[in-house]
């Protein structure tokens, strides 16, 4: 019998087209279920996988930089509160002139090493916190509630920046938690995950705070106040650099350890409530 659709060549045994004409509409009936809206694209692969082992040294060395600007600031408003404690007689300040110019300028200098060594951190971060989403999207595309872009411009939305990174932080946490976890991957203990990003938004919060109240300071016991709340921030600061280290380090490690596991089913999602 020929084939039913060229009408030139010999059907198959099995079929009523030619082994040709068999191939060619399998190709096309391919395509054209590709091209239908809502079909799911080819699924990760592991060689998409990059080492974000790089990127969070480099962190890591900032984050420590940040830490000890933050030291070097307690310090000196430690020193110029103190200076202005000393000077205070009766609500009026009698403090050396050439000390106070000494101790304004290192509290000066601590701001900007603060400032510098933030920016340089926060770079970098976005570097990395953008690789290991990428890497998250091999080992589980299901875990994610918002797509790999808002790594990173998640930070520059404002308000959202307080809520959209911890969500698309807890996915990559999810994604790259152990297979083994007890109650599934879902259920991975993320202590260190929320105790970072409560004390980094507290931070946040309290430093826009604490900043408008310093600049506005006149008087002697004021400046004091003032000086005591930016130490108090200071050292939220300084948590929030040492606990951004440690959930860096880890986050990287549970990577290294997934992706010798590579792809895996997707995890199922708690029931929501109703």
């Amino acid at each position: 019998m020929l084939c039913s659709l060229c009408g030139t060549r010999q059907a198959g045994a099995a079929d009523v087209r030619c082994g040709v004409c068999a191939v060619t509409a399998a190709a096309d009936g391919a395509r054209s279920w590709a091209d239908r809206p809502g079909w799911p694209p080819a699924p990760p692969r592991l060689d998409q996988l990059r080492s974000p082992v790089g990127p969070a040294k480099a962190v890591c060395v900032l984050l420590g930089a940040v830490a000890v600007a933050d030291v070097v600031a307690i310090a000196a408003g430690v020193h110029s509160r103190m200076l202005l404690a000393d000077g205070l007689d009766g609500g009026f300040l009698a403090v050396d002139e050439e000390a106070w110019t000494r101790a304004d300028r290192l509290y000066g200098f601590a701001g900007s090493l603060q400032a510098l060594t933030f920016l340089a951190a926060a770079v970098v971060f976005l570097v990395w916190m953008r690789r290991v989403r990428l890497n998250a999207e091999v080992f589980d595309p299901s875990a994610h509630p918002m797509r790999p872009g808002w790594a990173i411009g998640g930070w520059f939305v404002p308000l959202g920046n307080l809520w959209l990174p911890y969500r698309v932080a807890s996915g990559v946490w999810t994604a790259s938690a152990p297979v083994e976890t007890p109650g599934g991957r879902f259920a991975a203990p993320r202590g260190l995950l929320n105790a970072w990003w409560a004390v980094f938004v507290a931070d946040q919060l309290v430093s826009r705070g604490t900043s408008r109240l310093y600049a506005a300071a006149e008087s002697g016991d004021e400046i004091i106040r003032g000086l005591d709340l930016v130490a108090a921030t200071d050292a939220l600061d300084l948590g929030a650099a040492v606990l951004a280290i440690l959930f860096v380090r880890r986050l990287t490690a549970m990577q290294s350890r997934r992706a010798d596991l590579g792809p895996v089913p997707a995890a199922p999602r708690p029931p929501r409530a109703h």
